[in-house]
């Protein structure tokens, strides 16, 4: 390993998220995060001042990446409603101070993503994201919308006051399967449908000052932004993620409404772009992968992250021709940096003869060793932004493969459904060809290749095991999902319905859990295994991997196994995580030895 970086270096750091303008555009408020702690900063967009800390206790329930929800600006830009991690609502002035509650909330079922109405008087919220509440900041008041689609995220008013409106959809529909735009006149006794346009999903709807409809759709076969009923560009590039969560912001209209800023994804490498809504006229603001964007006055802020640009947040001045300014940043230590590498698009046939999509990144010190990541979702993409385990490895002489099998986001609507009730199946084959043409291609070897999934990449890489070993030297799994059957009694309610639409329905979706599930098979996986996972685990528990792993002990096959006490889904304690990548390196040494040469 290289002795000039080890993992503290770059686990210890921090991550930044949802940068969000005051009302005038001059100030800048942000989640900042190390570790399992938030908290939220305030600066001036302009510079010149430090960060400001306003929060103290109780810590806000910050997001990660490029996910949100976690706290609003009153419209006069005086502080902040952020969610709290005791599940409640707080008010906090943006110089700092004592927070004020104006939401008790349970912790085990938070109140999350406010959003103010434009008049400063009331803040709608989601719970569980199964319900959705307006408190007044009057009198503290709380009326609760009468909703009946199983998920509701990301609410926002209209300008008036009087309607709030929002992003839901039903089981056994995923959000990206089939969404709606809701609506609720507050204080009426029925809520209704806004928009919904069969098999098509729509999120992110805001309502502008004259009443327009801006949302994300895929109806044109593409997530572009649309307003009403037409899409402001479209192209066949996509504009948003999937919905997993709370508080994506992949666009942001300006202040006059006669433009949009679009984060668009280009085969997993981003662009941030100004569309003319009259024209359709299209001007590049900046390179890199954009979230969390957001537009107050002349100014647009956003993250932004690359292959070659640590996440940090940017401020683009509309007044000066979008001149960019880095406001923040997150660090990169231990890091060389000329040695941080962009991935190079690549492509394979899978075995139908269909197009499959995945990204190289090329260690310059290539000598055959290959890892292949299987992002998870499965419905996901990972995007082409920083991320140090990869940039890790890479500088360790590992050339990394990330597959898009199908069934992954980012190359339409098409590609992304295509993995509806072949889950376990065309993943597999997909990543399976990937690794094939990986070695033909001289980018490693099967000798030298190990593959690494997390949660349903980890699925997708135990079936690997199991189906085309002889590809592989070992995997790496962390928290996967072995058993289908039980993952769907002992998920969360978000991935509750999941197995139905990945799957299959009835006495065939029964066949096929027993067919495609790792517990099932144990017999049949002899590539070496390092298995992790958290006891606390919410979406996958632990007990799934406590089984695969005494079946696959109980019929002598390698494998070693760690459990962390008191993670969930993913790992975000900075002990665990460095102990994580030593194991990692201490098993992909003894992958490459002759130990399992037996094997």
């Amino acid at each position: 390993m290289n002795g000039r970086m080890v993992p503290e270096m770059w686990l210890a750091g921090r991550d930044l998220t949802e940068p969000r303008l005051s009302s005038n555009g001059e100030l800048v408020a942000f989640v900042s995060s190390w570790g399992a702690r938030s908290t939220i900063a305030v600066m001036p967009v302009g510079g010149g001042a430090p960060e400001q800390w306003v929060t103290n206790l109780p810590e806000p329930l910050g997001g990660r990446g490029f996910g949100g929800g976690c706290f609003d600006w009153f419209p006069d830009g005086s502080g902040l409603i952020y969610a709290g991690r005791d599940g409640g609502l707080w008010s906090v002035p943006a110089t700092g101070g004592a927070p004020t509650c104006v939401f008790v909330g349970d912790p085990s079922k938070p109140a999350q993503c406010p959003a103010i109405s434009w008049q400063g008087d009331r803040v709608a919220f989601v719970v569980d994201m199964a319900a959705l509440g307006v408190v007044s900041l009057v009198d503290r008041s709380v009326q609760w919308a009468p909703i009946s689609a199983d998920f509701v995220v990301d609410p926002s008013w209209s300008a008036d006051g009087s309607k709030v409106i929002w992003h839901q959809w039903s089981v056994p529909a995923m959000s990206w399967d089939a969404s709606q735009v809701g609506e609720w006149v507050v204080g009426e006794s029925t809520a209704g449908v806004l928009v919904d346009v069969a098999n098509t999903s729509i999120q992110q709807p805001r309502l502008d000052v004259s009443g327009r409809l801006w949302s994300v759709r895929d109806d044109s076969g593409w997530l572009n932004v649309s307003v009403d009923d037409s899409p402001a560009l479209c192209e066949p590039h996509e504009h948003a993620g999937p919905t997993w969560g709370l508080g994506q912001r992949s666009y942001a209209l300006s202040p006059d409404g006669r433009q949009v800023a679009v984060a668009r994804n280009e085969d997993g490498f981003g662009r941030l772009v100004v569309v003319d809504v009259t024209t359709e006229r299209v001007t590049e603001l900046g390179r890199g992968v954009h979230g969390q964007v957001d537009w107050k006055g002349s100014t647009i802020t956003a993250l932004r992250s690359g292959g070659r640009t640590p996440t940090e947040i940017v401020s683009y001045d509309m007044a000066t021709k979008g001149a960019r300014r880095r406001l923040a940043k997150g660090p990169a230590a231990g890091f060389d940096d000329g040695n941080l590498v962009e991935p190079e698009l690549v492509s394979w046939s899978a075995d139908d003869g269909a197009l499959i999509h995945g990204r190289l990144y090329r260690s310059a010190a290539d000598d055959g060793r290959l890892l292949c990541w299987v992002h998870g979702g499965p419905t996901d993409q990972w995007q082409v932004t920083f991320i140090p385990r990869i940039a890790y490895w890479v500088q360790q002489g590992w050339t990394v493969l990330v597959p898009d099998h199908r069934g992954s986001t980012g190359h339409g609507r098409v590609y992304q459904q295509a993995m509806r009730e072949r889950w376990g199946d065309l993943d597999v084959s997909d990543t399976a060809a990937g690794i094939a043409a990986a070695h033909a291609n001289g980018w490693g070897q099967p000798e030298t290749t190990v593959a690494i999934g997390s949660s349903a990449g980890g699925f997708t890489v135990l079936n690997l095991c199991r189906r085309q070993a002889e590809l592989l030297r070992g995997a790496v799994v962390l928290y996967p999902v072995s058993d289908l059957a039980a993952l769907d009694s002992g998920t969360h309610r978000l991935e509750a319905h999941y197995n139905a639409t990945l799957v299959g329905h009835g006495k065939v979706a029964i066949e096929r859990y027993a067919q495609r599930s790792p517990i099932h098979h144990a017999a049949e996986i002899r590539t070496p295994l390092l298995i992790m996972h958290g006891t606390d685990d919410p979406v996958v528990p632990v007990t799934q991997s406590r089984q695969l792993v005494e079946a696959l002990q109980s019929n002598g096959a390698f494998v070693e196994y760690v459990e962390y006490a008191g993670e969930g889904h993913g790992f975000r304690v900075v002990e665990n995580q460095v102990d994580d990548v030593r194991r990692t390196a201490a098993f992909l040494d003894r992958c490459l030895s002759a130990e399992f040469d037996s094997q």
